[in-house]
């Protein structure tokens, strides 16, 4: 009996801590629960109907059955996909560059941080048309530059080969909140560590493989996958990119169809945006907003689980 009775009070103070931790949680719930949990579930609901923010029919899986007969799905899928494998990385690499430049200036390191950060401040509407307007081809100063070192510039956004690499260079140009990211990191790894390095007799590769990737692999994991996302969500600079290079305004009776040149910038929230907000098929919309989620998630995921391998395998 006597057990019983001093089992019973942790049994309780368990309970109150809990409601109390329940108190505490309360307004992460419930903003995870409106703006998280219950948009999922619409956006699923929504999937299985035509639904054009008027009337709500249940089709069942055609929204799904269409997806994989609409060919620019697919093509908005490659150049997403694109922009993934090829910009991320490229964005990954000028930044840590750059930055790894910038920390071993031994003076005017501000005045230098101050101009690689300033593109980022740029709006990205006005960044991005002045970006298409200097890589004009015939009167841009980008390919008067190239002229006078005898290279011929190509039609940088109205060429199809060479509209996503133009795309990734105006990353890059923009890309200065992560250069001032991996410049925080890389000031805050110990000095004692390369210096037993160069002891060791590592050179400067050997120090940058093995005491600064490590000691920075947080926020490398960060960045990769907050670029990657940012990826899977391209919208503002290629619609705006495709405008401004095809001429196209908003006037009255002028119809815009996303892509240009060709199609190739084409992403999978621009296709989203256009049926849902243009064609009003705001079911097919929900089924391009899950896949979106489910690609930010796998490849979040597969992040996730490199870095946690690699950092056990070193």
């Amino acid at each position: 009996m006597a057990s019983r009775a001093h089992a019973a009070p942790p049994s309780r103070w368990r309970r109150s801590e809990g409601l109390r931790a329940l108190v505490w949680l309360s307004p992460w719930l419930v903003g995870i629960s409106i703006f998280f949990v219950y948009p999922l579930v619409a956006t699923v609901y929504f999937s299985f109907h035509r639904y054009d923010l008027f009337t709500l029919e249940f089709i069942g899986l055609d929204n799904w059955r269409y997806l994989f007969k609409d060919d620019r799905v697919w093509t908005s899928i490659q150049n997403t996909l694109w922009l993934v494998v090829f910009m991320v990385p490229a964005q990954l690499i000028f930044a840590l560059g750059v930055a790894q430049l910038i920390t071993r200036l031994k003076s005017g390191l501000g005045l230098i941080r101050t101009i690689v950060y300033l593109p980022s401040l740029v709006p990205m509407v006005a960044g991005t048309v002045a970006f298409v307007f200097l890589m004009n081809p015939s009167t841009g100063p980008w390919n008067q530059l190239l002229a006078l070192v005898g290279i011929t510039g190509p039609d940088w956004f109205g060429n199809p080969a060479w509209s996503k690499p133009s795309l990734t260079l105006l990353a890059m140009w923009s890309c200065g909140n992560m250069i001032v990211i991996f410049m925080a990191a890389l000031l805050d790894v110990p000095k004692h560590l390369y210096e037993a390095a160069s002891i060791d007799g590592a050179n400067a590769w050997r120090q940058f493989r093995s005491v600064t990737l490590p000691m920075i692999s947080p926020v490398l994991l960060f960045s990769t996958i907050t670029a990657v996302i940012y990826a899977l969500q391209y919208f503002t600079q290629a619609m705006i990119a495709s405008r401004v290079a095809s001429g196209s305004t908003d006037s009255a009776g002028s119809v815009f169809t996303p892509g240009y040149p060709d199609q190739s910038l084409l992403t999978l929230p621009q296709w989203l945006f256009h049926a849902g907000f243009r064609d009003f098929s705001m079911g097919y919309a929900c089924v391009m907003a899950l896949l979106l989620f489910a690609a930010a998630m796998l490849f979040t995921t597969v992040l996730l689980r490199r870095f946690r391998y690699a950092e056990e395998v070193s």
